[in-house]
């Protein structure tokens, strides 16, 4: 239900536009840009033209992509609200 002079929906639609815009924006991001490079960044082993057709602008090679995905480890966050304990300390 929407107020004023807004039609029915027309919040939903906002987030939902909002929601789209982000995604398509993470996504162009993700994406390397640029000319795919005929050798990886890293090892310097040759990347397959396939790989390079597949992905544009690819920059590393499969073993190397593996090698730093497996070495990413996601932090954990700061709790900030605490215990009441620590509060009273």
């Amino acid at each position: 239900m929407a107020g004023g002079w807004a039609r029915d929906g027309a919040v939903s639609e906002q987030i939902e536009a909002s929601v789209s815009d982000e995604l398509a924006r993470m996504k162009a991001k993700a994406q390397p840009v640029g000319e795919s490079f005929t050798h990886c960044a890293e090892c310097e082993e040759e990347i397959p033209e396939a790989r390079r057709v597949a992905i544009p602008g690819v920059k590393l090679c499969i073993d190397c992509v593996r090698e730093r995905d497996a070495a990413y480890q996601q932090r954990g966050g700061i709790n900030r609200r605490g215990s009441k304990d620590s509060q009273l300390k």
